[in-house]
């Protein structure tokens, strides 16, 4: 299990990832580590920790989830 305390590009890309796949996100382009800031880095990892705690997720769960995620995407 890798440091994941540190805000590095390199986590950044296992948290989302750790996230899609939890999710089992099926359009998995719509959230890409380059899309997120390292500011976010903290909130990302809080949200990684927590869907890996969770067995499975509702409809308005996972809807919370994206929605959130979404909010820290960098906006462009």
């Amino acid at each position: 299990m890798p440091d994941l305390s540190k805000a590095t590009p390199e986590n950044l890309t296992i948290v989302i990832d750790g996230i899609k796949a939890k999710l089992n996100m099926a359009n998995t382009a719509v959230m890409r580590p380059e899309d997120f800031d390292l500011s976010s880095y903290d909130d990302l990892l809080y949200m990684y920790q927590l869907v890996n705690k969770k067995g499975n997720f509702s409809i308005n769960e996972m809807t919370a989830i994206v929605e959130e995620l979404g909010s820290m995407r960098k906006q462009g």
